[in-house]
């Protein structure tokens, strides 16, 4: 029985390998004309397309972990007063040229996200350094910008007119070697649930993809910008005919918020779901697998306001069946705000249609002094509904007070209170009921950039 090893969702950004072949015999080369018909080639699509596809590296400083170097006292006992010692970090990746006027440069988040240096290199050779205008995260979308002249962008199709089976060229310029095309079609449309967080609505290829195109150009035959390839499912690390990249659509409509805003804004429509599993559909009465099941409706949202229920089914969104609550919440996440939402809901052997708009989410919130008089300055609210979705829990500090006792006490912006004692914080809910004890010191359990810490007041 053949072994395969597990399972890897690879986002592309460290090297790729051209392999060369020798030249056939000229007597073997396919040749430009058939019975008096041109050979059909992509030559004069991608003479147009590559001078807009770049080579992304970047360098990023990380300061070293040592428990010995990291120690002051160790430090001084040795004389070692400089900086803390770091490395350098690079990473390689590709782009794609989408407005020549303005120097704008669409890729991956993970290509260019946190990066001290970025540096683009156009296909004639030239360099220049790149800024970073913005980036999200949750899509892995990023716009570069680069003061250049003589550039040529891609035009931006319409990734929503693709269809299962049209053919597409995947193009990149990985670890500096020079680009690589190679061909393939559409495999399925709208792929999520891929393992990473975040929002998704991916297009598969079997286009080859290989590491260091991240960033890199898909393309319909007319040479419009239809997908950034971003990431490959593989069991070795190379190519096996199943690789993803972002509608240009969803990346298209990032940038404008990115260039607009500055980030992108999310809103909600206030309701919070899960899977139909085999339990949920015996007890709903709803055939199981398919649709999302609303566990929680929020007082005042879209969602209350048309009339959508706890223990509802959601079975299509926008006239697309929802097949599982990723469904409901990539439609959150990646709709604008304001935008109109189509549902169609089941409730007790009934359907019905409802609309609901994206509305921006308003968290509660509360001031320190209301709970506990020790936590005066400090400004709480709720997580956000995507922090919520990936399982993140507790209540999230706004502001702190310069001067204030919890200001002295280290605890910051951006701090997320999980526990008070020994016990667990939810929300801001659960956060009322701890406060105001008798005990002498209140310890707060904190989470901050994914690191655990106590504080004392």
């Amino acid at each position: 029985m053949q072994s395969f090893g597990l399972r890897r969702w690879l986002p592309l950004g460290l090297l790729s390998l051209a392999l060369g072949c020798s030249a056939p015999p000229s007597d073997a080369a396919i040749p430009p004309v058939v019975e008096g018909q041109p050979v059909p080639s992509l030559a004069p699509m991608l003479a147009k397309v590559t001078p807009a596809v770049v080579n992304i590296s970047t360098k990023t400083r990380v300061r070293s972990a040592n428990a010995y170097f990291d120690d002051p006292v160790f430090r001084q006992f040795f004389g070692l007063q400089g900086t803390p010692r770091e490395r350098v970090e690079q990473s390689l990746g590709s782009g794609v040229v989408v407005d020549a006027s303005k120097g704008y440069v669409l890729t991956n988040n993970h290509v260019v996200g946190g990066a001290d240096d970025i540096q683009v290199t156009l296909q004639d050779g030239r360099s220049f350094t790149g800024r970073l205008v913005g980036s999200d995260p949750d899509t892995d979308v990023a716009l570069v910008k680069i003061d250049a002249d003589r550039l040529t962008a891609l035009p931006v199709g319409a990734s929503d007119a693709l269809r299962v089976g049209d053919f597409v060229v995947a193009v990149g310029d990985p670890f500096g070697l020079g680009q690589t095309a190679t061909s393939g079609m559409v495999s399925a449309l709208g792929r999520s649930g891929l393992g990473s967080k975040g929002y998704q609505n991916f297009i598969q290829t079997d286009a080859s993809i290989n590491p260091g195109n991240s960033g890199g150009a898909l393309v319909n035959l007319r040479g419009e910008l239809v997908g950034i390839n971003t990431m490959i499912f593989s069991p070795s690390g190379g190519n096996v005919g199943i690789g993803f990249a972002i509608p240009s659509n969803l990346a298209s409509q990032v940038m404008g918020q990115i260039l607009k805003f500055g980030k992108v804004r999310r809103g909600t429509l206030g309701l919070e779901v899960q899977d139909v599993t085999a339990r949920v559909a015996k007890a709903l009465g709803v055939p199981p697998g398919q649709g999302a099941v609303v566990t929680s409706v929020t007082p005042g949202t879209p969602a209350d306001v048309a009339g959508v229920r706890v223990g509802d089914v959601v079975d299509t969104l926008d006239g697309k069946t929802v097949r599982s609550a990723q469904d409901v919440r990539n439609a959150e996440g990646l709709l604008p705000l304001d935008a109109s939402v189509q549902l169609t809901v089941s409730r007790g052997g009934q359907t019905r249609q409802v609309s609901a708009k994206i509305e921006p989410e308003k968290l509660a919130s509360v001031e320190g002094s209301a709970i506990d008089p020790r936590l005066a300055g400090v400004v709480f609210s709720d997580l956000a509904g995507d922090q919520r979705n990936d399982g993140a829990f507790g209540a999230a500090i706004t502001s702190v007070k310069k001067g204030s006792a919890a200001d002295d006490a280290g605890l910051r912006a951006g701090d997320i209170v999980v526990g008070v004692g020994q016990r667990q914080v939810a929300n801001i809910k659960a956060l009322r009921t701890f406060g105001g004890g008798q005990a002498r010191q209140l310890l707060l359990t904190v989470v901050r950039n994914n690191s655990v810490y106590y504080v004392v007041l």
